[in-house]
């Protein structure tokens, strides 16, 4: 039988549960006692935030990281988003992937009218006296590396904070950073 768990990944933890460099990383095995043979499907960048999905069985990874499951984030980026960055998202704009140019496929994108419901972030992103800040949901079907990031980048509003809210039917609901839930099935 095996295990599933919806998981709010703080920021400042790495998305993997060994780490063999010699660094010290804070890693998801510590937020729980998950039970051996758990990984995480997909991942989230240190310096991101949010769902993910851990289970046991193997099988399960390749269905939710495929192209048929959308990811959506909410992104605080630096900047008042305008709308015709918003358009430029949803187009698909030009990053850098393994050296190489890369367009990335059309997504769903929309400015967040004030700022989303979500817990605080244990590191303070900065003040309001840097500048304006501003929320926009991003919904892909791919992942590529930081390419959430890279893609507000391109569009001139770099991220400064980035949660993961859904995965296909999975959405974060009231978790908290660091919490775990098992649940009976992984229904994306």
């Amino acid at each position: 039988m095996h295990h599933h768990f919806l998981l709010y990944k703080p920021f400042g933890y790495l998305s993997q549960f060994v780490y063999n460099l010699k660094r010290n990383k804070k890693l998801l095995g510590e937020l729980h006692d998950f039970p051996e043979g758990t990984m995480a499907i997909g991942r989230l960048d240190e310096d991101s935030e949010g769902l993910i999905i851990l289970t046991t069985d193997g099988m399960m990874s390749e269905i939710v990281r495929s192209k048929k499951v959308e990811k959506e984030y909410y992104a605080q980026v630096d900047g008042d988003i305008t709308d015709e960055s918003v358009q430029q998202l949803q187009n698909g704009v030009e990053i850098g992937f393994k050296g190489k140019k890369y367009i990335t496929l059309p997504c769903k994108a929309f400015k967040i009218n004030g700022v989303p419901d979500l817990p605080e972030r244990g590191k303070k992103i900065r003040d309001e006296r840097h500048g304006p800040t501003s929320w926009v949901s991003i919904t892909v079907t791919e992942g590529k590396f930081r390419q959430v990031r890279k893609m507000t980048s391109a569009v001139g509003f770099p991220t400064l904070r980035l949660v993961r809210v859904r995965i296909g039917n999975i959405h974060l609901g009231n978790l908290q950073p660091g919490e775990a839930i098992e649940i009976t099935e992984i229904n994306v």
